[in-house]
């Protein structure tokens, strides 16, 4: 794709959306072209304050400005902004919209010209309930440990969701469109290959694959992803492994010789390994 395509160039968007998901999506339209606007409450938005840098980030290029909308004043600089943008982003519940006349009714009916993109925790009647990036991919089968996952799936998948669903307002600009994306169906989404059984512990990318798997190495450790048979095939011919089909791949001598193999070399033995064979490998400290 080349750099200067910008298929949001001419469209304004105005976000209410705080915290990850909405800026996340708006970031992504803005660098899709689109004429980005954020109204923020007087205390800031939350990620202002506990990571200004990642703050920072989302917003480069947005203009920002501060409104108190449950305030006469706030929902007259609301307002001004609405009667000049194409797509609302909002991340609130749908009674917080409501009580700040936001509801699509009422929105469509002043603005008609307006679509919205409503970021909610979870779809349709599940709207109100309480929840978080946290308790979505837990739901989906996502959290199966002690320990809490390397990033936020469910927000940063939810916001791609967002600005696809920006891309389809955008195509039916003036309509006015209403499109609800939910945290907990970008989770669902993400948890697919969980619930297809592919990353269970008995699945081919879930660890019975011998070629797909982190192991141990004497001074850290080594991601390998050497699941096609040709890749397979080379890894089992470094490790001294006779044979490299399906049934070899999934047996545990297999994985047990492997294993013995990382053990014994270094990451840069490792790494040299990788470029020398053209394997899909990768260590780690």
């Amino acid at each position: 794709m080349a750099r200067s395509f910008a298929p949001l160039d001419g469209i304004r968007i105005l976000s209410l959306a705080l915290n990850l998901p909405g800026p996340a999506a708006l970031m992504r339209c803005r660098r899709m072209g689109a004429a980005c606007t954020k109204l923020e409450p007087p205390t800031a938005d939350p990620m202002h304050r506990y990571n200004p840098g990642a703050y920072a980030e989302l917003h480069e290029g947005v203009t920002v400005r501060q409104a108190d909308l449950k305030t006469a004043e706030g929902q007259e600089l609301l307002h001004a902004e609405l009667a000049r943008t194409d797509i609302l982003l909002t991340s609130f519940r749908p009674s917080a919209l409501e009580k700040l006349g936001l509801g699509w009714d009422v929105l469509h009916s002043r603005f008609p010209q307006v679509s919205q993109v409503a970021i909610v925790g979870a779809s349709g009647e599940r709207a109100e309930e309480p929840g978080h990036d946290l308790t979505y991919l837990a739901a989906n089968d996502l959290v199966p440990g002690m320990d809490l996952p390397a990033t936020l799936y469910a927000d940063m998948g939810g916001s791609l969701m967002a600005a696809g669903a920006v891309l389809q307002a955008a195509l039916c600009k003036g309509e006015g469109l209403y499109l609800e994306v939910a945290l907990s169906d970008a989770a669902a989404y993400l948890g697919l290959p969980r619930r297809w059984g592919l990353t269970q512990p008995s699945g081919a990318v879930g660890g019975a694959h011998a070629g797909y798997r982190v192991y141990a190495c004497k001074d850290g450790r080594v991601a390998v992803a050497a699941l096609e048979p040709h890749f397979a095939a080379r890894l089992c011919a470094a490790a001294g492994v006779p044979g490299s089909d399906m049934q070899t791949m999934f047996a545990p001598t297999t994985r047990a010789a492997i294993e013995a193999f990382f053990a014994a070399r270094t990451r840069a033995e490792l790494d040299r390994l990788a470029q020398e064979e053209d394997l899909p490998i990768h260590t780690l400290a």
